[in-house]
């Protein structure tokens, strides 16, 4: 019987992977409610075009952190264990080029629309949006599907934080507070406690008494009467 003690610290443990589908919820949502708001402006309405451009910026930001934290960090580190399925992690980074391009053509079309406000520039600006909705959707599928179950075979928690490092380096503190609130909208109340318990003390308090309230109020300029 082998009775040596288990000498694995926190850091090398295999890291629970739930919290990237709770992300993943909260950009399919802010995604496909980019299309139907901005579908939804009546020609003309420049004030309500410059709300919604602000906001696609902000999401841009937000997907653009994210991922480029999984460039830097996740798939090197999944290519250096991996072998048969390594076909799969280079799928995720072509994927990641191909988000990219579909936000540059949507950041193309925004100033015209958000200047005059009109029709043809709307809907140039959601066709460009719904490509890029099926691009994210697709990638954010497979990499739940196939990429996180390698994650939590391959990678320990170390390698796994230092993604979520990343982020919160990158960002803009006041950022944090929007990207936190996208992510827990639809999470239920043991989601929320478990993306809450993975911050400090004091990032937790500025959410409750700061970030709640002012993700209630960016929500209700942002979507008027859904919200």
């Amino acid at each position: 019987m082998n009775t040596k003690p288990n000498t694995r610290t926190a850091d090398e443990e295999r890291p629970d992977t739930r919290e990237m589908v709770i992300i993943h919820r909260g950009l399919r949502r802010e995604a496909r409610l980019l299309v139907e708001l901005i579908a939804a402006v009546p020609p003309g309405d420049t004030a309500r075009a410059t709300v919604l451009a602000g906001h696609f910026r902000d999401y841009r930001l937000g997907l653009h952190n994210h991922h480029h934290g999984e460039d830097l960090h996740l798939w090197p580190a999944l290519l250096a264990k991996v072998d048969l399925e390594a076909d799969a992690v280079l799928r995720m980074d072509t994927q990641h080029e191909r988000i990219a391009q579909t936000l540059t053509a949507a950041e193309a079309t925004l100033p015209a629309w958000e200047s005059t406000g009109g029709e043809q520039e709307r809907d140039a600006l959601v066709a460009a949006l719904s490509e890029h909705r099926a691009a994210l959707v697709e990638h954010l599928d497979e990499e739940e599907r196939v990429l996180l179950p390698l994650v939590a075979r391959h990678l320990t928690q170390r390698e796994w934080r230092a993604m979520g490092d990343h982020f919160l380096e990158s960002t803009p503190k006041p950022k944090l507070l929007l990207f936190l609130g996208i992510v827990l909208e639809d999470a239920d109340q043991a989601e929320r406690a478990a993306v809450l318990a993975g911050l400090p003390l004091p990032a937790r308090l500025v959410w409750h008494a700061v970030g709640r309230p002012l993700y209630r109020r960016r929500t209700r300029m942002v979507r008027g009467s859904r919200a």
